[in-house]
């Protein structure tokens, strides 16, 4: 999608959602050291009990898989780590609303040019949203995901942890 950004317009999820389009032009931007592999995003009226906080009966979730364009900061688990824990720094600063997000880091296995396998490490970044209806859960979880996409993309420039570790490595 980096490439050919157009083709944001073929993703399903981002047809549904808006801010999951808005947060994969987000991601997927010359400007940005991050860049999106894959999303979903669904309706469902199964709350877990930690979920019961939001005392809601639905949620509207929706998750991104996300890696950093550069090997340097692919392979390291501290970066990935700085990263997730500023962004829960920056999201707290963010008004209550019916919404929670999850950063997950994970490992990868990457495909050099010379077809060579590297590990490294990515991102899958859940939120979700809860409410009444699956209407107001999919608003809920909007208006996270367009918080998220912000704090994301303001760390992944020139000025954010990732545009750091590009420098750095």
């Amino acid at each position: 999608m980096r490439a050919h950004p157009e083709l944001i317009a073929e993703v399903e999820e981002a047809n549904h959602l808006p801010e999951m389009r808005e947060f994969l032009v987000a991601v997927n931007a010359a400007a940005s050291n991050l860049q999106s592999a894959k999303c979903d995003a669904w309706f469902s009226r199964e709350i877990m009990e930690e979920e019961q906080v939001f005392g809601a009966p639905a949620k509207f979730g929706s998750y991104v898989d996300v890696t950093f364009r550069q090997a340097a900061p692919q392979g390291s688990f501290p970066i990935h780590e700085a990263f997730a824990l500023r962004l829960v720094e920056l999201l707290r600063r963010a008004p209550e609303l019916p919404a929670a997000m999850e950063a997950i880091i994970r490992r990868a296995h990457f495909e050099e040019a010379d077809g060579k396998v590297r590990e490294g490490f990515y991102f899958t970044i859940y939120v979700t949203g809860y409410g009444e209806d699956e209407a107001e859960a999919k608003q809920s979880c909007g208006i996270a995901l367009r918080l998220v996409g912000h704090a994301t993309l303001q760390m992944s420039t020139g000025r954010g942890i990732a545009g750091q570790a590009e420098r750095e490595g």
